[in-house]
């Protein structure tokens, strides 16, 4: 039987298959470059809202090319700081820039372009920063979404406020002439959405 919305072993197998990253691929990348091969180069400039404790933004500010910066949107000031004493820990506090404040409000006030953004923050707040990040994503960049399927409850008829949000934004994301997006049921649900026009 399934465990959530999602076979555990199925998780399992799918987070076996994740790279991790070493010197090998470093040497497959130049081989890509040197030899015209269309790879997908790393970021530059990351936006991630919802930064929690700083382990995503730990494996996002990893995949930064060397000068890419990391800026993360956190809420409160007291996990902003245990953040903080983690991407010292992980050795990439230099990449990276903490923002304390709401974040539907923080997006409005930042430039862009991203070439990634990830959205992870309070569910109700989704609506809210779906057109700021549109708008602050490049053309060709990726704009990606976690917990879009909450539990399931998203095709389910009786909705918490949380739901309700939740399915506006996965709603509003699938009509926008600018993006294309699509919903892998990988845990909770995870929305990737690739930004084709302004």
């Amino acid at each position: 039987m399934p465990r959530g919305i999602v076979y555990e072993e199925i998780d399992e197998y799918i987070d076996g298959l994740a790279n991790r990253g070493d010197a090998a691929l470093k040497t497959v990348e130049k081989q890509g470059i040197d030899e015209g091969w269309p790879i997908v180069g790393p970021a530059k400039r990351i936006l991630e809202l919802g930064t929690a404790i700083g382990y995503s933004g730990t494996w996002l500010a990893r995949a930064l090319v060397d000068g890419g910066e990391l800026t993360t949107v956190e809420h409160s000031a007291d996990t902003a700081a245990i953040a903080r004493r983690n991407f010292e820990k992980t050795g990439v506090a230099s990449k990276v820039k903490i923002l304390v404040g709401k974040a539907q409000t923080v997006v409005r006030d930042l430039k862009g372009p991203f070439d990634l953004i990830f959205n992870d923050i309070d569910k109700a707040g989704y609506p809210d920063v779906l057109e700021p990040c549109i708008e602050r994503v490049r053309v060709g960049g990726l704009l990606v979404t976690d917990n879009v399927l909450w539990s399931g409850d998203v095709a389910r008829k009786s909705r918490s406020a949380e739901t309700a949000a939740i399915r506006t934004y996965n709603e509003r994301l699938a009509k926008d002439p600018r993006m294309i997006a699509t919903i892998v049921p990988l845990r909770d649900g995870v929305s990737i959405a690739s930004k084709i026009r302004d």
